[in-house]
């Protein structure tokens, strides 16, 4: 079956669940998870839960949890904490869940941040994705300019293929 098929036969209509890691922002200045927030609305998604967290492995962990077993969540997308300095955490907590990965998705988001936006520093990009408890589950990095590029130029554009693809077999 083709691509353009498998897309048909995607859902019209998902709930998403938003996570901003970051030891500094508040709801008030979440430039990006404003920015995540907007591109899923824009699509016709909805924002069923919004979460601030603080950059700390469990935390991020729960929440991801929590997501996981809230049947009416779709997709879990998560900005910040992505880095390599000690706070970041995102990336573990992210990847010690995910049931299956998508390295696509990294990989692609490295490329398009190295032609784009940034070069050679996109190697410090931990972004990541994949399937928890049948939930696409998206990491980006924090900054505007790298949300803005995922959701508009991979998660936006694929979200529900993703999703028809984890439901397909259940």
């Amino acid at each position: 079956m083709s691509v353009s098929k498998h897309r048909q036969e995607a859902p019209d209509t998902l709930n998403c669940m938003v996570i901003t890691v970051s030891d500094t922002r508040t709801k008030e200045n979440d430039k990006s998870g404003k920015i995540v927030s907007t591109a899923l609305k824009s699509a016709g998604y909805s924002i069923t839960r919004y979460h601030l967290v603080k950059d700390e492995y469990e935390e991020i962990q729960h929440l991801i949890r929590e997501g996981g077993n809230d049947e009416v969540i779709d997709a879990i997308i998560i900005n910040g904490g992505t880095g390599i300095a000690v706070r970041d955490t995102t990336f573990e907590a992210v990847r010690d869940l995910l049931e299956k990965e998508m390295p696509g998705f990294g990989e692609l988001f490295r490329y398009l941040s190295y032609v784009e936006d940034i070069g050679s520093a996109s190697i410090l990009s931990r972004a990541a994705a994949g399937v928890y408890h049948h939930k696409a589950v998206f990491s980006v990095p924090g900054s505007s300019g790298a949300v803005s590029l995922a959701m508009e130029r991979i998660i936006v554009p694929e979200l529900a293929h993703v999703v028809r693809e984890i439901r397909k077999d259940l």
